[in-house]
């Protein structure tokens, strides 16, 4: 069974106390499901659209899967593939800032809420451009997920401009 926990442990996590002695808690963990979705899913997505239409950006996967005349670019596959890039553009970002955000001793429960917006933000997006919903959805979710990064670029910011 696959361990999602196990998958996404290059994440770096910060425990914090709770009131509880002995209680633990993980401030994030959406990041660490963000991280699983996006290792596991995307690209299998990927991977899986470019099969079933049979289109393939690659000469070696298209004679390997059937012969050149695979070789071709579908509209649904490059799509699978610009939603995957994209994801990748902006999750990248978003871990180092939460990773330096984590190291700045923030309160739990406003880590998890900035991870948890990200992450819901990030997931609605993709799921509005895989199945084109209507613009203003993707553009919102998006704009929903940055709001997670430009808050905690600033914390960063304010946290250590007196060692300038």
């Amino acid at each position: 069974m696959w361990d999602m926990a196990g998958e996404c442990s290059f994440l770096i996590t910060r425990q914090h106390t709770s009131q509880l002695p002995g209680e633990r808690r993980n401030t994030m963990s959406p990041t660490r499901a963000q991280g699983a979705r996006n290792r596991c899913w995307s690209p299998a997505l990927s991977s899986w659209s470019a099969r079933s239409f049979q289109a393939f950006a690659n000469p070696e996967d298209a004679l390997r899967n059937g012969g050149l005349q695979y070789y071709r670019e579908d509209p649904d596959v490059e799509r699978c593939r610009r939603a995957h890039r994209n994801d990748m553009e902006n999750i990248f970002p978003f871990l180092f800032l939460g990773a330096i955000y984590s190291l700045l001793d923030p309160s739990p429960a406003v880590a998890r809420i900035h991870f948890f917006i990200f992450c819901v933000g990030r997931i609605v997006h993709t799921i509005a451009y895989l199945l084109r919903l209507k613009a203003p959805t993707r553009s919102v979710a998006y704009s929903v997920a940055q709001l997670p990064c430009f808050s905690m670029a600033l914390q960063i910011l304010l946290a250590t401009t007196p060692y300038w």
